[in-house]
């Protein structure tokens, strides 16, 4: 039988209301919550991508590969405007405009010949739960939703009711003269309605994105944190949330073999413990390896798994993960449960254990060190990485990076208001807190060497076992942060990154520098506890 509706429609899947309620009256075909074969099969067939060695679906989502974030807004309307933290990262826009675009995408929407719905939750707590309906043009990007977000079982699909949607038209381009954007490529958020508009971009990330931003603008509203991490749960039920940018080993060190995996990026805490927002992962493919990351790369040889701006070979179509000629940032989208330790239930605990994830290229940072009540939130305020000369143009010795929580460009509320309740949580639940450096040990980059993936495994076993709790500290002179002098397995002069320098002096001068940089940012948060920005570096 050739790829059409009936398929579909052999068991209900089509939602309570079909698409009245987003006042969409579609011309062409609309397929309904296929599962990932048939979403695999369409993109085939309307040519939207290639098949992979071992089965993933390979995309190409230039020119754009990665966010846009210049190009987020946020409708400002009386209902939600006292709520935002307005700047650069939230950037208003009038609800005429959204009106005028929001029209303008219905009507394209509508003209397509073929439409893909899919009903997703965000959120594995069902008291903190959204049911999110997405409406896009293109099978492959039904899929990665799909993947990313939790799937309602057959029998919720017919009386699924929106409570946000998305609307998705990635060809779409934007008048900034009409519709009040940047550009030709928008992502549009109007909490108030619960909408969101993405256009003028195929990267799938938006679509997992623009959610995220949702959940951190409603979370906190009843009282839930939302966070910018990853979550496994050890053999003895205690939790461990790993913090962090891209490129610091979020994803990596979750996706632990001795751990079950809650959720890779994006989770909550609630009174009744963490949950993951998602069902899916979302991990960087860049020089991904079986013999480094063998669970992530398992999932790279899967059916069903979408791969992003990775180049195939071209005979035998194995991906090249070491190149980047397309991009840095390949992607791999898989569900969750192709991780083979996950929590199907997507939710733990209070986390015994919190770890901030830094990848340092200034050399300088130690490669573990366990935080106080008031260090903690200065540092997830700093939310500090660098970014290593060559990974963008003009970028010719290491740049320090701070993004307010671990990831400031998703944030709604202002940063405080965070890092308040993230503190009220470790106090209640007494929940220790772990800074670990995963970036360079011996001098910057260029000159050091990255933190072996093995030494950072094993400091953040020994943290989350507790053995830590036994060992004598020191106190670094600069940062003020307490680092372990021994851990079992270890070479005792990486704990101490000023010994492994061979000049001293100039560790001194780069650490200063650095801290710096931590203070000088630091400064754009006013009415801190003095208390916490005592905590930051002295030197």
């Amino acid at each position: 039988m050739p790829f059409n509706a009936a398929i579909a429609a052999a068991i209900p899947r089509t939602g309570q209301n079909g698409l009245s309620g987003q006042d969409l009256k579609p011309t062409g075909m609309v397929h309904w919550n296929l599962v990932a074969p048939e979403l695999i099969e369409a993109a085939i067939r309307r040519g939207e991508g290639r098949l992979a060695d071992m089965g993933p679906f390979v995309a190409v989502t230039s020119p754009h590969t990665g966010r846009s974030p210049n190009d987020k807004f946020v409708v400002k309307e009386p209902s939600t405007e006292a709520d935002i933290d307005w700047g650069k990262i939230n950037q208003p826009i009038t609800p005429a405009h959204f009106d005028a675009l929001l029209a303008d995408v219905k009507q394209y929407l509508n003209g397509l010949p073929e439409l893909f719905v899919q009903d997703l939750y965000c959120g594995a707590d069902p008291n903190h739960r959204l049911n999110v309906r997405y409406v896009l043009p293109n099978a492959w990007q039904a899929a990665f939703v799909r993947n990313m977000f939790i799937r309602p079982d057959q029998e919720s699909l017919a009386t699924f009711t929106p409570n946000f949607t998305v609307y998705h038209a990635p060809e779409f381009q934007a008048d900034p003269d009409r519709h009040g954007t940047r550009t030709g490529t928008f992502i549009v958020l109007n909490l108030a309605a619960r909408t969101i508009l993405i256009g003028g971009t195929r990267y799938a990330g938006e679509l997992k994105k623009a959610m995220f931003t949702v959940m951190n603008y409603l979370l906190p509203k009843t009282g839930v944190l939302s966070m910018h991490c990853s979550a496994n749960i050890g053999d003895a039920g205690d939790t461990a949330l790993f913090f962090g940018l891209s490129g610091t080993g979020k994803t990596t060190l979750s996706a632990d073999p001795e751990r079950e995996l809650i959720g890779d990026d994006e989770h909550g805490w609630s009174t009744s413990g963490t949950f993951n927002f998602e069902g899916g992962c979302y991990a960087k493919a860049i020089n991904l390896s079986a013999e480094s990351e063998p669970d992530i790369y398992q999932t790279t040889q899967m059916f069903g798994t979408i791969l992003e701006n990775v180049v195939l070979e071209p005979n035998g179509r194995r991906v090249e993960f070491e190149n980047q000629s397309i991009t840095e940032n390949t992607r791999a989208s898989y569900p969750l449960h192709y991780i083979r330790n996950h929590v199907p239930s997507g939710r733990g605990g209070h986390p015994k254990n919190v770890i901030f994830l830094t990848a340092d290229a200034f050399g300088v940072l130690p490669p573990i060190a366990k935080l106080t009540r008031e260090q903690a939130p200065y540092y997830f305020l700093s939310g500090y990485t660098a970014k290593v000369a060559g990974t963008e143009r003009g970028v010719t010795e290491p740049q320090a990076t701070f993004s307010a929580c671990f990831g400031a460009v998703f944030l709604v509320w202002h940063p405080t208001k965070y890092a308040e309740m993230l503190g009220r949580l470790l106090e209640k639940h007494k929940s220790n807190v772990w800074l670990v450096n995963t970036g360079w040990s011996g001098g910057p980059y260029g000159v050091g060497k990255r933190m072996k993936l093995s030494f950072t495994r094993a400091m953040v076993h020994a943290a989350l076992s507790g053995h830590l709790h036994e060992l004598p500290t020191t106190t670094d002179p600069i940062f003020g942060l307490h680092v372990p002098t021994f851990i079992k397995g270890i070479p005792s002069e990486i704990l101490t990154p000023r010994k492994t320098w061979d000049d001293h002096n100039a560790y001194d001068v780069q650490a200063k520098k650095l801290a710096e940089m931590f203070r000088k940012n630091f400064e754009k948060f006013g009415g801190v506890d003095p208390a916490i920005v005592n905590a930051g570096p002295k030197g």
